[in-house]
């Protein structure tokens, strides 16, 4: 009886133990896992953070880059040259007209290629998909050389091909009337990455809804809106956010193309531009660092109201719409 009746404590002492060694087993998963995301979060606070944080900082204070230690707080003066500073509404006023020109095709562009490239009747499909991805990875300055070359309004071959066919050939990077289509052009070689993002939602878009759909009578044209669209919208808005973000914070091709005069007559004084020319070449990083606080604030906001938006036409499977 002696034995039964040590039994439960016995038991009880052997989950006690199993307990104990796994909670010794999660704190040692646990040290392990900050172990391999330390130099993610080292780098989080080196490279993001901190200077977020600083930048905050030199935005209440006037600090020239030529003169290290000479930081002086001047409370709200610099948010204040804000609503005085004419350059700013150009720029923002430049930099949201490109905005609406660029955000339909930089949406529609590779949404049809993408569809092109998940055509059955398309040969050689894996060479076309590297072909179009590759400009992605080139970089800024490359591309716009290459651009300059070839948006040239004399020795360009876009104003050779046009002339050949009898068009008027445009003076693309010397009027301030084609110099939004010349970026939009220029850019449209960049746009590999969210094809590919776009290619992959289509490929997950179920075979049995086209088949379903071809059973109705449905065309092509009509699966694509119908089913496509719609399957894809998730797709779709993460490439809208970035397209968004990656538009206020348009500098590369404009600096380069428009040059440090932003020509033609000022028209690529795009924002990310004049902050970039307030901070690094008039050396004012305490109102650079306040542009680039409204430029965040400004990303943010645009962000958060898109987000609210997705729940009236973006089509989550398995979830509200």
């Amino acid at each position: 009886m002696s034995a039964f009746a040590e039994l439960p404590e016995a038991l009880k002492r052997a989950r006690e133990g199993k307990a104990g060694k796994r909670g010794d087993l999660e704190r040692r998963e646990g040290r392990l896992g900050l172990l391999f995301l330390s130099p993610w979060i080292v780098g989080f606070l080196a490279f993001y953070l901190i200077p977020m944080g600083a930048s905050l900082v030199f935005s209440f204070a006037e600090f020239d880059l030529t003169e290290l230690g000479g930081l002086e707080f001047v409370g709200l003066k610099n948010y204040r040259r804000l609503f005085t500073d004419s350059s700013v509404r150009q720029a923002l006023v430049i930099t949201l007209r490109f905005m609406l020109i660029s955000l339909p095709v930089g949406i529609i562009w590779p949404t049809m290629l993408a569809a092109l490239l998940n055509s059955k009747a398309l040969l050689g499909k894996r060479f076309f998909r590297t072909l179009f991805y590759m400009p992605y990875i080139i970089p800024v300055v490359s591309v716009a050389y290459i651009w300059q070359g070839f948006l040239n309004a004399n020795t360009g071959w876009l104003n050779l091909f046009l002339e050949s066919i009898g068009l008027p050939a445009p003076n693309w990077l010397g009027s301030t009337t084609w110099i939004y289509p010349a970026l939009v052009i220029a850019g449209l070689w960049g746009v590999g990455n969210a094809m590919l993002y776009t290619l992959a939602g289509m490929q997950g878009v179920p075979t049995e809804l086209y088949e379903a759909a071809r059973v109705d009578g449905a065309g092509w044209i009509r699966s694509f809106v119908s089913i496509t669209i719609p399957m894809i919208s998730p797709v779709i808005f993460y490439n809208l956010i970035l397209l968004v973000i990656g538009l206020f914070q348009y500098f590369g091709l404009a600096w380069i193309l428009g040059g440090p005069n932003s020509n033609p007559s000022g028209a690529t004084l795009f924002y990310n531009v004049y902050l970039y020319k307030q901070a690094f070449v008039y050396s004012n990083m305490g109102y650079g660092a306040t542009l680039a606080w409204l430029l965040f604030i400004m990303a943010l906001a645009v962000t958060l109201v898109l987000f609210g938006t997705a729940k009236y036409w973006v089509y989550y499977a398995g979830g509200e719409r």
